[in-house]
């Protein structure tokens, strides 16, 4: 049979702990892996934020679409163990084809008869040891990324941020194949899927060609393949297509929940991330999940589901699945709220036929500037505030100090842009068009230089050069974190005994400064601060509703999802269910990129709402279905069959094997 019974500890199959410290390092090596990809890409490789951005997603997509390849493998020819360490930890994408639908399988493989409670509680066990692999890895291999190293030259050190999950990866190859003699094998049983293919296929035709009213109809349309395929392969193929039936509706979860490392960290990047004296960068957030993960899975398993369970109600795997759906739903609707509030904090920036405009004095005199309709004063080291808007073809603007004659300013401005007028003297202006239209990226601030001496000067600022800032001129922005940062003046205008080295005020989140370097009276620099886009004020705090009611959702959902998979598949076709399951979640992500594509919102929380509800009606359609659904036994199933054959042969030798599932009632 090729089947051995496990030795036992703490009532747990002892091969069942060696699956999930495999499990645990070889999700460390994939999320380690995932969380530099793209910084690798973009900050190491070169390649701008499309192409890298389209390599990623290609990437995590074909993590869960291998997963249906690996399925087949394991169920038809190699069996789940040898998919696991010939295929599964040989290639990352392909490999993760392999061990995804395989390892949970595997490991429910694993129990005996009357250890139904303990299979369930091993799935809870095996997601959190994915958490707990995610988490460590997204904190631990961005420190390693910042590390400097290199033989020829320092830089940053790629080599030791992929090769720890590199290291995790044969740690994990290591404790598998240790344990190796301890797990209970199934043999695989032939081409299984090209079987399921062929029946389906000839019951269907069967079915077309038998449609006219003089045959009887058939209890069910899988029943119109018995000419020429035996009952218990039919009755496989009910239970699976029962099931994937059910997975219709399941890409919507998924859709919200991967959202998490695009939109709410996008959405992070507009708020403030000091909490207390914890300083928080936007896509750190995501590090929140795998956190609550860490603490909902014992607290649902050791505290609510008994709870429930005590008040005598029937809370069933697919009535989890439910709630998990509604769950994420109201997590949207949390985001949503949360982005109308950061929206009221947002600046507003021209759009179309419209420019924006300030003015910022350099000068050593006090100037008046009218705009249409208004003129206002603007003293020495000065600008006249927040920027203006104006219709671009209605735009004039006019400099004059007292004794000198109105300047006009000669310049086409360019729409839908925002413009810092420079003036120095009453007939010398510069207009710089800024270079941003939007808040800066990633919760960074933008820092621009402006040069108010006679002569050029070098700007080093936190490890960044700004080269040549020439006289009454701006430089481009350059991005830095929050904090303090420090930078040195460099110039032959400014004398020895100067002060050169100066320390910004401290920078929040997604703000932008103009530093005018202006002259004291004694010839040395002094710095002027002048905002351009404030700071977010929406801290990232207000987050963690929204990422609690997603875990929450996640754990009544993915977790029951997996169990449920296992315990209503045939022993033959359990990894094949397992990769259904899987291409749930590349179906969903697929829903974002159409979703998002189609719908040009103007306001995010618009896309947000739209998403909670897709997912509430869906909720509710799935919530029909279930109804419906009934919970079946697999091993009984096919025991039934073998005492069948056994009566009609008792001496032929049963090919097929069983293993005990969940018996659950009607929801």
């Amino acid at each position: 049979m090729g089947m051995s019974r496990s030795q036992s500890c703490f009532g747990y199959p002892l091969s069942i702990f060696f699956i999930v410290v495999n499990e645990f390092c070889e999700r460390f090596s994939y999320y380690g892996m995932r969380a530099l990809l793209i910084l690798y890409f973009t900050l190491f490789i070169g390649w701008d934020d499309n192409l890298s951005t389209a390599i990623y997603h290609t990437f995590v997509a074909l993590c869960y679409l291998t997963p249906i390849l690996g399925a087949l493998i394991a169920d038809s020819w190699l069996g789940k163990f040898k998919a696991l360490s010939m295929i599964g930890l040989a290639l990352i994408a392909f490999g993760t084809g392999g061990i995804k639908p395989c390892v949970s399988a595997f490991g429910g493989d694993q129990f005996e008869e009357g250890q139904e409670k303990q299979r369930n509680r091993f799935f809870s066990i095996f997601y959190l040891a994915i958490n707990a692999g995610s988490l460590l890895s997204t904190i631990i291999t961005p420190i390693l990324r910042v590390q400097q190293c290199g033989i020829h030259s320092k830089q940053a050190c790629y080599p030791l941020a992929f090769g720890v999950p590199a290291a995790l990866m044969a740690v994990s190859l290591i404790v598998f194949v240790i344990g190796s003699r301890m797990y209970k094998k199934f043999q695989p049983q032939g081409n299984i899927m090209a079987k399921v293919a062929k029946c389906i296929g000839f019951a269907i035709t069967n079915r077309i060609r038998h449609r006219s009213n003089k045959f009887p109809k058939r209890e069910h349309w899988l029943d119109w393949a018995k000419e020429k395929y035996d009952e218990r392969l039919i009755s496989q193929i009910k239970m699976v297509t029962r099931v994937m039936f059910l997975y219709i509706p399941l890409p919507m979860f998924w859709a919200l929940f991967d959202q998490q490392g695009s939109r709410w960290t996008l959405q992070a990047t507009t708020m403030n991330g000091q909490i207390g004296v914890i300083e928080i960068q936007p896509d750190q957030m995501q590090t929140v999940n795998a956190i609550l993960i860490v603490i909902m899975v014992p607290i649902m398993d050791a505290v609510v589901y008994p709870l429930i369970a005590k008040c005598g109600l029937n809370f069933t795997s697919l009535k989890k699945m439910t709630v998990g759906m509604f769950l994420a739903s109201m997590a949207f609707v949390a985001a949503a709220i949360v982005q109308v509030e950061i929206d009221k904090t947002l600046p507003v920036f021209p759009n179309g036929h419209e420019v924006q405009v300030k003015v910022l004095n350099i000068g050593n005199n006090s100037m008046n500037i009218s705009f249409p309709g208004e003129t206002m004063a603007v003293n020495q080291m000065s600008q006249t505030g927040d920027f203006m808007t104006f219709d671009v073809d209605k735009l004039s603007i006019n400099i004059s100090s007292t004794g000198s004659p109105v300047t006009p300013v000669t310049h086409n401005f360019e729409q839908g842009h925002r413009h810092t007028i420079l003036v120095w003297a009453p007939n010398h202006y510069r207009v710089i068009k800024d270079g941003l239209d939007r808040k800066p990226e990633k919760g960074q601030n933008g820092i621009r230089f402006v040069n108010a001496f006679d002569k050029s000067f070098d700007v080093t600022m936190d490890g960044t050069v700004y080269v040549n800032v020439t006289s009454h001129s701006a430089s481009e922005y350059q991005f830095f974190p929050s904090g303090k940062k420090s930078f040195t003046i460099n110039s032959t205008e400014i004398s020895q005994q100067c002060e050169r080295n100066f320390t910004s005020p401290r920078l929040g989140f997604g703000s932008a400064y103009t530093y005018v370097m202006g002259r004291k009276a004694d010839g040395c620099p002094e710095l002027s601060v002048f905002g351009d886009i404030p700071p977010n004020t929406v801290n990232m705090a207000l987050q963690i509703p929204q990422y609690f009611l997603l875990t929450c959702g996640e754990v009544v959902f993915s977790v029951t999802g997996l169990e449920f998979s296992y315990s209503q598949a045939p022993s033959n076709m359990k990894s094949v269910l397992q990769a259904g399951w899987l291409l749930t979640v590349a179906v969903g992500n697929i829903i974002v990129l159409i979703v998002a594509g189609a719908g040009q919102f103007s306001k995010q929380w618009a896309e947000y709402i739209l998403f909670a509800a897709l997912l509430l009606v869906v909720c509710v359609i799935f919530g029909i279905m279930a109804q419906f659904y009934t919970y079946v036994n697999p091993a009984e199933v096919e025991a039934k069959f073998d005492d069948d054959e056994k009566k009609k042969n008792p001496e032929k030798e049963n090919p097929y094997y069983t293993l005990d599932s969940v018996s659950q009632t009607r929801m």
